[in-house]
């Protein structure tokens, strides 16, 4: 068996690299399209340069938005990562009717995508590249570990706590980014981990629960939190708290209390590599893609062009490609008056958005250079 993934080899990284990683420990060969490849290509294009032919279509959603003509036409399944569902959703939706498959990273969004009119959402959460988390450290020298983003708006209450347990305990550097190589040392070396979600999605708890539990840490979380709905129990395999004031003192009892403390991340520990591996996820797919014996679920299958070429307007536009976005809108105006209406706010709230992160950016190096 062949996987076509759409994008370039050199971009995978941590859940698209770990789906390839567990595809090639089974045997099954991975493919990619050329670094030089367009990012409105021709699928069947892309498909006979990538032999023997592809049983399996991956957009696995990465900064290269590489999304092709043809997906509603080609005679292989076809499937879509949606990594961060609450995130900008009803476009989400929207993109996911040209893929057979809809692959949900977080559980309770299944519900959207069914009422918009996709038959084949799939809740296949996030999960841990086992092979980095093979040898946890007995004697963790760090208090609390934490890797992830903290800078932007929506993380405010997240940056908040760090910053307050970063005078209390000792923690790993934070701040900076880091590999998956040094994430999995800093888990591994860790005592706890310490989840706070976004802003914006506050039961939110990502890759982090899966990583952090397979580092042997034990790992607490402001509850409610999505992690019940993943199998997940309080007191079992994770600690969970209701406000901020709580977790420097339930962070402070674990510490000091090491044999509760080992007991439950060990459980954690024990259930993820069990049950949340990219392994465990890789076989999910392929027997949910296998049990339909090949069959095709998109609807713009039974879409006209327009209606197609409005779906990759919308997502050159989302994903700041304008130039692509014009491309299309030139194609709707050929065919359907009404549809170019539909395709000409869409590119404008598109420049606007544009406008609007430049203008923000350059009133930041102004900040940052003291002229203002």
């Amino acid at each position: 068996m062949r996987i076509l993934f759409l994008c370039r080899e050199r971009d995978l990284q941590r859940e698209p690299l770990g789906y390839v990683r567990a595809f090639r420990r089974v045997g099954i060969e991975c493919g990619f399209v050329r670094n030089d490849c367009r990012l409105n290509e021709n699928i069947e294009q892309l498909m006979d340069r990538s032999q023997p032919r592809a049983s399996l279509i991956i957009q696995p959603e990465l900064d290269f938005p590489l999304f092709p003509w043809g997906l509603d036409r080609v005679n292989v399944p076809t499937a879509c990562f949606h990594f961060d569902p609450y995130a900008y959703l009803h476009r989400r939706v929207r993109w996911a009717m040209l893929f057979d498959y809809a692959v949900i990273f977080h559980p309770g969004f299944e519900g959207a995508f069914q009422r918009a009119g996709h038959p084949n959402p799939v809740t296949i959460p996030h999960a841990v590249d086992a092979e980095f988390f093979a040898f946890p450290a007995i004697d963790r020298s760090l208090d609390i570990g934490w890797i992830g983003r903290s800078g932007r708006s929506h993380f405010r209450r997240r940056r908040r706590v760090l910053e307050m347990l970063a005078t209390k305990f000792r923690m790993n550097e934070w701040e900076r980014m880091h590999s998956y190589e040094e994430l999995a040392r800093v888990y591994c070396t860790s005592k706890l981990v310490v989840n706070v979600g976004r802003d914006d999605y506050p039961i939110d708890v990502s890759l982090r629960f899966a990583e952090a539990m397979a580092g042997g840490a034990l790992f607490i979380t402001m509850l409610p939190s999505e992690i019940n709905a993943l199998g997940f129990q309080a007191g079992v395999h994770f600690v969970g708290v209701q406000t901020e004031d709580e977790i420097c003192e339930v962070a402070r009892y674990y510490l000091d209390h090491e044999n509760q403390r080992r007991q439950i991340a060990e459980a954690g520990r024990e259930k993820v590599l069990r049950e949340h591996t990219y392994d465990c996820r890789a076989k999910e797919l392929l027997r949910i893609v296998q049990l339909n014996e090949g069959k095709l679920f998109s609807p713009a299958r039974h879409w006209p062009e327009e209606r197609v070429r409005l779906v990759h307007l919308d997502f050159y536009a989302g994903n700041g490609r304008l130039d692509y976005a014009r491309d299309e809108f030139a194609h709707i105006v050929r065919r359907n008056l009404r549809t170019a209406a539909s395709g000409g706010a869409i590119l404008a709230r598109g420049l606007a958005s544009k406008t609007r992160s430049r203008i923000n950016f350059l009133l930041r190096q102004k900040w940052i250079s003291g002229v203002l």
